[in-house]
C-alpha cells in the first residue's frame, strides 16, 4: 500500500513568465519512451509480479523503493509542466474571451494541452503521442529486468540532459537537474544488483552517457547534500534488505563527491508543492469561481 505526502521531492522555482513551449520539452521526460511514466510503470509491475520476494529479498526491496521514488518523480514533472503551462491572457475572472486572450496559443508546439487539459500535465511525449504499455518490461527473469532497468535509467539520463538542453526557464532546469542526479543512483544501483547476482561490475560502465554533473548548476545542491549516494526506501521500517546491495562497502562513482552510499528510511524534506492559480480564460475553475472558493473555505475549516 502507499502513503501520499503534500510535498513535492525537490523544491521548484516559479517560472519567470509562462511557457507553454517548455512545458512541451518537459511532457518528453513524463510520456517519453524514457520518461517517468516509463520507469514508474516497469519498477511498479516489476515488484508487484516478482518471484520468490522472501528469498530474493534484497532484490525485490531494491525494485520497490526505486519503484516509489518514481511515483514521485511523475508527480513532480507533472507539476513543473503545469506550472509553465498557462498561455498569455488576464487571469483575472471577468476576462473578456471575446478578445481571443489566447491567441498566441495557436502556435504553441502542444495546443492540446491548453485546449483540452486546461494547461495540465497528461502523459503523452513532446509531440503529443501517447505514452502506452509497450513500454513496460516485466518478464519474470530478475537478470533480465534488472538489465533492462539499467539501460532505461541511462536512456533516461541522455533523455534528460537532452531537454535540459533546450530550456532557459528555471522551473524546467531544475526538474532536470534533480533527475539526474537520482536517475543517477538508480543506474548505479541496478548495476550493483547485476555485480551481486552475476559478479560482473557493471558498475564500471558509469557514468553512461558520460554526463559530467558538476557542469551542471541545478545538480550542485543535490550533489552537496549527498543525494547521488542516498537510496531512499520512502517507507517506515520496511524494505530495509535493500541495503544488502545498496551496501554502505560502496562508493559514491567517480566524478561525484566522495563517500559511501548510504540506505534512508523514508523519503527526501522535499519542498512544498506550488499553488497553481486558476486560469480563468480556459474556465478553470469554472463555472463560478467565488462560490466554490467560498464553500472549500468552509469545508477546509470544517476538516481542520
Amino acid at each position: 500500500m502507499f502513503m501520499k505526502l503534500d510535498r513535492l521531492q525537490a523544491e521548484l522555482p516559479q517560472p519567470k513568465k509562462p511557457d507553454p513551449n517548455a512545458a512541451a520539452a518537459l511532457q518528453e521526460l513524463l510520456g517519453g519512451k524514457y520518461g517517468e511514466m516509463s520507469t514508474l510503470g516497469n519498477y511498479m509491475f516489476q515488484s508487484f509480479n516478482f518471484r520468490n520476494k522472501s528469498k530474493l529479498r534484497p532484490f525485490y526491496s531494491l525494485v520497490s523503493s526505486i519503484f516509489a521514488e518514481e511515483l514521485g518523480h511523475v508527480e513532480l514533472v507533472s507539476t513543473g509542466i503545469a506550472m509553465l503551462n498557462n498561455g498569455p491572457g488576464d487571469d483575472t475572472p471577468d476576462v473578456d474571451v471575446s478578445k481571443a486572450p489566447f491567441h498566441e496559443m495557436q502556435d504553441i508546439r502542444l495546443a492540446g494541452s491548453f485546449l483540452s487539459n486546461g494547461g495540465g500535465a497528461t502523459p503523452i511525449n513532446s509531440n503529443a503521442q501517447s505514452w502506452n504499455v509497450d513500454m513496460v518490461t516485466t518478464t519474470g527473469n530478475i537478470i533480465v529486468d534488472l538489465l533492462h532497468n539499467f539501460h532505461l535509467e541511462c536512456g533516461a539520463r541522455l533523455h534528460k540532459l537532452r531537454v535540459y538542453e533546450t530550456l532557459k526557464d528555471p522551473t524546467g532546469r531544475e526538474v532536470c537537474g534533480y533527475l539526474l542526479v537520482r536517475g543517477s543512483v538508480h543506474a548505479h544501483a541496478y548495476a550493483l544488483a547485476l555485480k551481486k547476482l552475476t559478479g560482473v561490475e557493471i558498475e564500471k560502465m558509469l557514468p553512461t552517457p558520460n554526463i559530467v554533473l558538476d557542469k551542471i548548476p541545478e545538480c550542485q545542491k543535490y550533489l552537496q547534500e549527498g543525494s547521488h549516494r542516498r537510496l531512499y526506501l520512502f517507507s517506515q521500517g520496511d524494505y530495509q534488505e535493500a541495503a544488502g546491495v545498496w551496501s554502505n562497502d560502496e562508493v559514491a562513482l567517480p566524478g561525484d563527491p566522495p563517500g559511501n552510499l548510504e540506505v534512508v528510511d523514508g523519503m527526501p524534506e522535499g519542498g512544498k508543492i506550488p499553488e497553481l492559480d486558476g486560469n480563468y480564460g480556459a474556465f478553470a475553475p469554472n463555472y463560478a469561481p467565488e462560490e466554490i472558493f467560498e464553500i472549500a473555505s468552509k469545508l477546509y475549516k470544517k476538516g481542520r
